[in-house]
């Protein structure tokens, strides 16, 4: 009988540290699986972390997880993700709702997996309403809603500026990111978008 975790962010600056530490609590994982920078869209049995998961856990075993949105992309998926695994002998245990069992247990699992799935379509009506409004604002103003000068987040850096230094100091990439303090991932999309252009 094992003692696993699984973890998820949706992005890859995010770190699953917090909920290691949060599931632990003085208890040591047998076996630990996440998914980083996986987006919860995605169906749980879709991700490689889980689907190794889903491949490794036995009857006996139990599965941890931080919150009801990480086992599935949705309020069905999450049902069946967990009924999947309650079928296979497997205790599943959510952070601050404990073991969640047949019957009873998976009611109320099914109720929070639709608050969370709600919750979900409201940040994306308020998201893609704010859009809308950033769009509108910058047309007739030159600025967004929140006075910024573009949509989206800003540059790290200047694009152009980024790519003329590297060509005329003949840098690496890496050296280029160390010299204007940005991500090797912000140089190669710098490159990647004047290829392009």
């Amino acid at each position: 009988m094992s003692y696993i975790a699984y973890h998820r962010t949706s992005s890859d600056t995010q770190s699953v540290e917090s909920q290691r530490q949060v599931l632990a609590q003085g208890r040591a994982f047998d076996c630990e699986f996440s998914d980083e920078g996986v987006s919860g869209g995605v169906p749980a049995a879709l991700r490689p972390g889980f689907a190794k998961l889903l491949a490794y856990v036995r009857e006996g075993d139990t599965v941890s997880v931080y919150a009801v949105d990480r086992l599935g992309r949705d309020a069905l998926d999450v049902q069946a993700t967990v009924r999947g695994l309650l079928e296979r002998g497997v205790s599943v245990e959510v952070y601050g709702l404990g073991l969640i069992g047949k019957g009873v247990g998976e009611l109320i699992l099914a109720v929070l997996a639709q608050i969370a799935d709600m919750e979900r379509n409201r940040i994306n009506e308020r998201t893609s309403a704010g859009r809308v409004a950033a769009r509108a604002s910058l047309e007739a103003t030159g600025k967004t809603h929140r006075g910024k000068d573009s949509l989206g987040r800003p540059q790290a850096a200047d694009p152009r500026e980024v790519l003329a230094w590297r060509s005329a100091h003949a840098a690496s990439i890496k050296k280029t990111a160390e010299h204007f303090n940005i991500s090797v991932t912000s140089v190669k999309r710098y490159m990647a978008a004047g290829s392009q252009s």
